[in-house]
């Protein structure tokens, strides 16, 4: 999923409030995002988000993964894309991870033996 969007007034717009953002795919199509936690690391920005819907079975068919994305300059506005960096987005991942730790279960890459 290659998703951006301008953060921002867009939430505001469709009523959402400051904690919601509409993200529009590749394929023109809009979903809404609750956002979960903002991190500053270093000059970098990142969002954790998760599904908004008013329908219970979307939610119920979230896989329970957090969207996480990078606030990016592109022609002189902020946009929210994906990392695309696996390092830096592992990085991101357990430090998200760390701090929502209390309110979402984080699956382990590792086996236990």
């Amino acid at each position: 999923m290659d998703d951006k969007k301008r953060p921002g007034n867009e939430a505001e717009e469709n009523g959402f409030g400051d904690n919601y953002i509409s993200l529009i795919d590749d394929d023109g199509v809009e979903s809404e995002y609750r956002v979960i936690d903002t991190l500053d690391v270093e000059d970098d920005t990142y969002v954790a988000l998760e599904p908004a819907s008013d329908d219970p079975a979307e939610y119920l068919n979230w896989d329970g993964n957090l969207i996480i994305l990078k606030v990016v300059e592109e022609d002189g506005e902020e946009i929210l894309a994906m990392i695309e960096d696996e390092d830096e987005l592992d990085e991101i991942y357990d430090i998200f991870s760390g701090r929502l730790a209390d309110l979402y279960e984080f699956e382990d890459d590792e086996e236990e033996d």
